[in-house]
């Protein structure tokens, strides 16, 4: 047994706080104890620090932190802690695993073992194991739950929130599937009024996710799922960008192979429900719409959309805040090895584990960062075989030693004894190896790194099998059937023959959870993403603290001045298709599934999201997440200390910042000036060297005029040249005195600054990417013709203004032709009020409207001698 591993830092903070047996009577606190004390009584972001209590004078004590600080605090504000080591907890654990073994003999054989895995951390158990094991009877051991799709109706609604409510309240993150709730204003015979819809019951228990406090140290996590073919589809994509309506879950759309096709083929899509008024609709409807066919049951066509359009506001809703995930269901499906007898349904919160009605997540991670052979320079084979194969036998045994808080969880899992042993270090691991994660060598890596501990674990669940028994719905030449298995059989023959000797103790073996508490109390790399960075903030439940990554640093200090190697990769230095490749690379030896995020710049565009997207459905991934940098008001990791420096002496030359001066004049070239000079805050040299790189405006330009529709009503964009390239736009938008107008105005002179400004690089091509696929709160039109924004109209405009100035006719020889790019009626398409599905509420779409000052939205219009919203009500006059 090695010497005692103390933690340090936000280490043993994660460890005291979310892993560590507790005492739950604080009021036992003494001087001399170590304990969490809260520092900062935050909501949302509150700070603990560990420290030694150093005096107690009735209810309050004061407390001596890691970093000196003296904290005072009652002692109902106190984390006090029965284990202070990691060794503790080992020990608590490998009992608590091996006590489910059938004799005594066995349970002393494999509490030895499992404390080996244990031991440094080569097996770090899920959360939910490491913290309820032999804790308390109430206590899961099992990281998240899917529950069954909620009955349609008040009463099988309010059954799943108590459902959710009690496992989460134990410890347990959710997954539901609305799919079985009826559309948005669908006739409710029973009170003769209409649903509110399955996206209106979502934010319930979201809202209720939000009130839960798990276990004393977080917040409930839930997942909410919908089917591509359901007709609130539009409603749950865009449902985020709705603020405060869900706020405390995860969204993911499930889509189907025909969904995929249809996108490709660009074809039609429709959207259905049952029919509600079927005699056996309570009774039978499930959410499986496939169920509900094959019994002949009918379904009634709500609209048809396009399939692009739908695939378009997936992606550009992803591509503004990371939101909706997708997840291949029906290709999920087709690979799992429960497909014969119970189908997948949702996700866990993360995504990694797809999981039928009543499933639930029961996951390790082996450290991978452990099994770096220095001498050999390569992986420790032997070594990582064996850990594999003790850790399926801990998890397998997890099972039976977890409490069941409802029947049906207890008979769906020990029906199925599903298990998700995972990883955390690779890219620890990879650095070691001086491998560059997302390069092609990489690949080649990772395909032979998880196919060995697929098989190691495949060939010990067959082990166990043998001693003691198949899980219950095990048939060896269905199970044998499934994709997965299919392509292991392929590759491993001696899985095979192993499945075909003994049987399979578990219906899966292998999934790819994030890890990112752990990982991080660890010390290493989480799940299977690369660094995030080699310096970060991290903020947390436990506050905002600097992280620096140990195998950077010691490479730094050996190599003093010198940049890091190429493999020192990081999540943000690799590109998004490097990320997806890699998780491709991965699934292929994951019987469940992965959390994995593809990292993508700020400036990464709409269109690069949706290529992304099809690539991972190409590849064979179950599922793609992105996080494009800055998307979020709020991010867990950042590179920036978001604390601004104050009073610096110098200001970097590109930074322009307005300034409050007197009225401004309009000069020759449509720009506002102060006295001549722009109004900027820049010093002298700076000025300088903007008035060099600055293209003054000739007297005459020629360009185009182009008449777009755009949710704000009709907008004209033209386009001046300069030696023949666009140095120059004006918008006219909206009627003079609006936001809508004021806004536009800037718009044009802010890309009109930067069209003349230096000669860097195809500035054009640049501003296209930036303004395109901007989105606001709605969109007009269809396929190639949509706007989604003044922003876009203005890059379509662009995109086409080459190939007007080009064109061989006389309209080139005058100094504004017009070019009416969208010269048709407003069409019936999704506009600020819209009902979600890419229909227009009303006909206003071509109107020209302003910004409501109440919502927020561009609904305001002139209607009965006032501005009035069509979005909330709201009126100037009233």
């Amino acid at each position: 047994m090695q010497a005692n591993k103390r933690l340090s830092g936000l280490s043993e903070k994660i460890f005291l706080d979310r892993y560590a047996l507790k005492n739950a009577d604080t009021s036992a606190a003494k001087v001399g104890d170590t304990v969490l004390v809260l520092t900062k009584d935050d909501p949302k972001f509150p700070a603990k620090e560990v420290g030694e209590i150093v005096s107690r004078e009735g209810n309050m004590v004061k407390v001596v932190t890691r970093s000196g600080e003296t904290v005072e605090s009652s002692v109902e504000k106190l984390t006090l802690n029965i284990e202070k080591s990691p060794e503790e907890m080992w020990d608590r654990l490998a009992g608590a695993m091996a006590s489910v073994e059938s004799t005594p003999e066995k349970q002393v054989e494999w509490k030895e073992k499992f404390r080996y895995i244990l031991d440094d951390w080569k097996l770090v158990p899920g959360g939910r194991i490491a913290a309820g094991a032999d804790a308390s009877d109430e206590l899961t051991l099992f990281n998240c739950y899917v529950i069954p799709s909620p009955k349609d109706s008040r009463g099988g609604i309010m059954a799943t929130l108590s459902e959710m409510t009690e496992i989460m309240s134990r410890g347990g993150g959710v997954g539901i599937n609305l799919s079985s709730l009826r559309p948005r204003r669908s006739v409710v015979k029973g009170v003769n009024g209409s649903s509110s819809g399955a996206v209106s019951w979502g934010g319930l228990f979201s809202y209720t996710t939000g009130l839960i406090e798990q276990g004393g140290s977080r917040r409930g996590a839930l997942m909410l799922m919908m089917n591509d073919w359901h007709p609130d589809l539009m409603d749950f994509i865009t449902v985020k960008s709705t603020m405060g309506q869900i706020t405390n879950a995860n969204l993911s759309v499930c889509v189907s192979n025909g969904f995929m096709q249809a996108v490709k083929e660009d074809l039609d899509w429709e959207l259905v429900f049952p029919d509600t008024t079927d005699p056996e609709y309570n009774e039978l409807w499930d959410g499986n719409l496939d169920a509900w066919k094959q019994l002949g049951k009918p379904v009634k066509p709500y609209r048809t959309v396009r399939a692009r359009d739908v695939w378009h506001t997936i992606i550009e809703s992803a591509w503004k805040s990371a939101e909706p995930g997708v997840v291949f269901m029906e290709y999920y499906n087709q690979m799992s090895n429960s497909w014969y007898f119970n189908p997948i349904i949702c996700t866990n919160p993360c995504g990694e584990q797809g999981l039928p009605a009543w499933g639930v997540c029961n996951l390790s991670a082996i450290n991978l960062s452990k099994f770096y052979d220095a001498q050999k320079h390569d992986v420790n084979w032997v070594e990582l075989g064996k850990v594999v194969r003790y850790s399926t036998r801990f998890l397998d045994n997890v099972i039976d030693k977890t409490p069941y808080h409802f029947e049906e969880n207890r008979v769906n899992q020990q029906g199925e004894r599903r298990v998700g042993l995972g990883s955390m270090g690779l890219a620890e691991l990879m650095i070691k190896l001086n491998i560059r994660y997302g390069s092609p060598e990489s690949l080649v890596f990772l395909d032979e790194l998880y196919g060995f501990m697929a098989k190691e674990a495949y060939l010990a669940s067959a082990e166990i099998a043998g001693e003691k028994g198949s899980f219950q719905a095990y048939i060896e030449d269905k199970f044998l059937q499934s994709g997965f298995m299919k392509n292991m059989t392929e590759v491993y023959p001696e899985v095979g023959a192993a499945i075909q000797a003994n049987g399979m103790r578990n219906v899966t073996v292998i999934t790819q959870a994030p890890t990112g508490s752990t990982g991080t109390m660890v010390g290493t790399s989480t799940g299977i993403e690369p660094y995030f960075a080699f310096e970060y903030f991290r903020q947390s439940r436990l506050g905002f603290d600097k992280q620096y990554v140990p195998i950077a640093q010691e490479w730094r200090d050996q190599h003093p001045g010198q940049e890091l190697p190429d493999y020192f990769v990081t999540a943000m230095s690799l590109t998004a298709e490097d990320h997806i490749r890699a998780q491709a690379a991965i699934q292929r030896w994951v019987d469940s599934s992965i959390s994995k995020t593809a990292n993508c710049p700020a400036d990464f565009t709409v269109e690069e999201t949706k290529r992304l997207y099809e690539l991972a459905f190409d590849l064979g991934c179950k599922g793609v997440t992105i996080y494009r940098d800055g998307s979020r008001d709020v991010q867990v990791l950042s590179t920036d200390s978001g604390k601004k420096e104050e009073n610096k002496e110098e200001t970097a030359s590109a930074t322009v910042a307005a300034t409050a001066a007197p009225a401004a004049v309009k000069d020759d070239e449509g720009l506002t000036t102060l006295s001549g000079k722009l109004a900027v805050n820049v010093d002298a040299k700076t000025e300088q060297v903007f008035d060099r790189q600055y293209k003054r405006r000739p007297q005459i330009l020629r360009g185009a005029t182009y008449k777009i529709n755009t949710p704000f009503g009709m907008a004209y964009i033209t386009i001046n040249d300069m030696n023949g390239s666009p140095s120059e736009i004006f918008l006219n938008v909206g009627k003079a005195g609006s936001d809508v107008f004021a806004m536009s105005e800037a718009l044009g002179r802010v890309c009109s600054l930067f069209l003349r400004y230096g000669d860097h690089g195809d500035k054009v091509k640049l501003l296209i990417k930036h303004l395109k696929g901007i989105g606001g709160s709605g969109a007009i039109g269809f396929g190639s013709n949509r706007v989604e924004s003044i922003a876009d109209a203005v890059a379509k405009a662009l995109e086409q203004h080459n190939e007007v100035m080009n064109d061989q006719d006389d309209a080139r020889n005058y100094v504004t032709a017009t070019s009416e790019v969208l010269d048709a009626p407003a069409p019936a398409a999704a506009t600020s009020s819209h009902d979600g599905h890419g229909h227009s509420a009303d006909d206003s779409a071509s109107l020209s409207k302003d910004l409501c000052p109440s919502c927020g939205s561009a609904s305001l219009i002139n209607s009965e001698g006032c501005k009035n919203c069509a979005n909330c009500g709201y009126s100037r006059c009233s």
